[in-house]
């Protein structure tokens, strides 16, 4: 063969499709220091070459698997009680080992910013901080990320809790695990993938949000705005080149800086958040999830009724690992004191949060004693995360203790009267103060009137000389209520309503 021949097979031969060849990868949440779900198959998942033979080694456990032919590869290790540290290695034309891997118990921690917020803007921080020796607690904050389309991959690595750590970390989600650390004496993996400000729909799929009717109007809403956006961008430039330009002068004549127009990637749009912050931990196996949102969607709470829980679904969908436990937090009190009883919006989106306990697996935190009237971020994360994790450890891990609020079960008129029963009553139920506050009664025209109410056994008997013939009760209806019911365990009672009278939120979508 001569050596024109040569070099023309091989000029050839450079044409000629061939495997594309990469290094074995995996997803960001896998790294030095993160936990595994204790009791659950461990599914471990990646990138390499078209048909590369992939080797796992956890502890004893060594496996081998082929990727596929575009190099995707996923496999389940058996399940581990907890225990660490562990090296994880994964073989194949090159080699990654992470280090101080733990296994134990693994929570996803969402919501807006009363998740997102840190131990270090919360109260008694300073103090928190210097304490913060976990070495067993491991921290992973997603960075924020808004998608149209399923992300493969995370931003983020897992570290180790202590005082340089867990300072920037989510304080509901850190005062959550350290509890169940302690009870529980096992490793604890905390996730936070949170983002303030940011309504529930963002954090839910598009095929579950249309499933749901009530989710059309807003769909709608929603591409109108892509299809302006061109446009309003354009318009948007335009004017913040003059507010640039004139900064000073328009200020002081009272104007503001130009707001952008809510683009394809804006957080707000219906299921980016889920794309960008969700889908890309799965299949990473976890014991459950807890959640504090609701802020964003209060001006339509009644869309929340179906919203909620249709992600919420959706996530245990995705994950495929059943109706993984689901804890979430109830809207604190906000906002002033109003003299007279009145429609609530915040009052209906505790309401559809309590409405979301109907699915199986799920706890909820009453918070409407510890908000501040002019904050929307509650200082006191401590017992937010307290509360969440009583729940769990009596529900999840089976500890035999009261976990909940006196939760509203049932009414019945006695002549001028109304008795109110009640759920999770837990060694009877008592009033903080002298006597029952937050109690309002309606007769027939629906009009409500402050009631006096008194503690009958594990009843509560409401009524008032203005209501001769009672027929619904409201209890903490409204934004910041002034209310007083507990049970033994001091857990404060939700807040309820006995009627269904269409709401103020009946008609938002």
């Amino acid at each position: 063969m001569t050596s024109t021949v040569r070099k023309s097979i091989a000029a050839l031969l450079l044409l000629l499709p061939c495997p594309i060849l990469a290094d074995v990868s995996l997803p960001a949440i896998f790294s030095d220091n993160m936990v595994l779900q204790r009791q659950i198959p461990i599914s471990v998942w990646g990138n390499a070459s078209a048909n590369e033979e992939i080797t796992i080694e956890l502890d004893t456990q060594r496996v081998t698997i082929t990727a596929d032919a575009s190099g995707a590869w996923q496999i389940h290790l058996s399940q581990m009680d907890a225990g660490g540290p562990y090296q994880l290695t994964v073989r194949g034309k090159n080699v990654i080992t992470f280090n101080n891997v733990m296994v134990g118990e693994v929570w996803a921690c969402s919501g807006q910013s009363n998740m997102a917020w840190t131990v270090r803007r919360s109260q008694n921080a300073e103090e928190e901080i210097e304490a913060a020796d976990y070495p067993n607690i491991r921290l992973f904050t997603v960075k924020r990320n808004a998608a149209q389309r399923p992300a493969q991959d995370v931003e983020g690595t897992w570290s180790v809790c202590d005082t340089g750590s867990v300072g920037n970390f989510s304080a509901v989600a850190y005062y959550f695990g350290r509890r169940l650390h302690k009870t529980l004496n096992v490793p604890i993996g905390l996730i936070n993938t949170s983002w303030g400000g940011t309504p529930a729909e963002a954090w839910t799929s598009l095929s579950a949000l249309q499933t749901i009717p009530a989710y059309a109007p807003l769909g709608k809403r929603w591409a109108e705005h892509i299809a302006a956006y061109p446009e309003a961008q354009e318009s948007f430039q335009a004017r913040l080149a003059v507010w640039r330009a004139n900064t000073d002068s328009l200020r002081a004549l009272g104007q503001r800086r130009p707001r952008a127009p809510r683009g394809p990637n804006h957080p707000h749009r219906p299921s980016v958040l889920y794309n960008g912050m969700i889908a890309p931990l799965v299949p990473y196996p976890i014991r459950g999830a807890i959640w504090y949102q609701g802020e964003s969607n209060a001006g339509r709470a009644y869309q929340y009724r179906a919203l909620f829980p249709a992600m919420i679904q959706n996530w245990r969908s995705s994950w495929g690992q059943g109706a993984f436990p689901f804890f979430f937090v109830q809207l604190a009190n906000f906002r002033q004191v109003k003299e007279n009883p009145e429609e609530s919006a915040w009052a209906e989106l505790r309401e559809a949060q309590l409405m979301a306990l109907s699915l199986p697996n799920t706890g909820m935190a009453v918070t409407i004693d510890i908000g501040e009237a002019d904050d929307i971020h509650p200082k006191n994360k401590q017992d937010v995360g307290l509360r969440l994790a009583l729940g769990a450890e009596a529900t999840v891990y089976g500890l035999d203790q009261p976990h909940s609020g006196p939760i509203y079960r049932s009414m019945a008129v006695e002549e001028d009267k109304i008795r109110l029963s009640f759920d999770h009553t837990y060694s009877g139920l008592k009033a903080k103060g002298d006597a029952l506050k937050g109690f309002a009664i309606a007769g027939q025209d629906r009009k409500f009137v402050w009631a006096e109410a008194k503690i009958d056994g594990n009843d509560v008997l409401v009524w008032s000389k203005d209501v001769q013939q009672p027929v619904a009760v409201r209890y903490a209806w409204a934004d910041n209520p002034i209310c007083n019911l507990y049970n033994g365990a001091d857990l404060p009672a939700s807040p309820f309503r006995t009627d269904d009278w269409p709401g103020i939120t009946a008609d938002r979508q």
